[in-house]
């Protein structure tokens, strides 16, 4: 079957699409709504800190990066910064945030991942989510641990290669 794709504005700035298939049926399709995730490469040399998650109730033993979702009225270098404060207890100035990847998710409908890596900054990464995380750990990037979230090992292969965007699940 083929479809027909046809978007106009609706006078009060907001895109309107319709499909309309071979059997000339025709489905308004709502704009799309994505929720922001922020990730943070933590460098040390050639290491990137990696937290095991736990008691989540999502990939709980993998390993994964810090991170966590987007919240109103702050930018995603903020969340970004927030969060490690947040989960690993560290302090970093904006201007050492440097953006890596972005990535769209297919999980839940949608997400919109940004990775971020940060080379500089005040204090030792420690473990402040005991309850969601076993442990933390320095991993090489080209030596990644076993059991990763998938979506995570995608990105950093998309970032060791200097590609800033990918699509995954979709």
């Amino acid at each position: 079957m083929n479809y027909q794709v046809n978007r106009w504005f609706d006078g009060k700035g907001h895109t309107v699409m319709s499909v309309t298939a071979d059997s000339g049926h025709i489905a308004r399709m709502e704009r799309h709504k994505v929720t922001g995730d922020v990730h943070l490469l933590l460098r040390r040399a050639d290491e990137v800190l990696f937290g095991r998650r736990e008691n989540t109730g999502f990939e709980d033993g993998a390993w994964h990066l810090p991170s966590g979702h987007l919240e109103a009225g702050e930018s995603v270098v903020e969340a970004v910064v927030r969060e490690a404060a947040e989960e690993i207890g560290v302090r970093i100035e904006l201007a050492d945030v440097q953006f890596s990847h972005v990535m769209h998710n297919s999980s839940s409908g949608g997400r919109m991942a940004f990775f971020f890596t940060v080379r500089s900054w005040r204090g030792e990464p420690m473990n402040l989510e005991p309850d969601k995380c076993s442990g933390l750990d320095w991993f090489a990037m080209d030596a990644l641990p076993d059991r990763m979230i998938s979506y995570c090992r995608t990105a950093i292969q998309h970032i060791a290669k200097q590609d800033p965007f990918s699509t995954f699940g979709w």
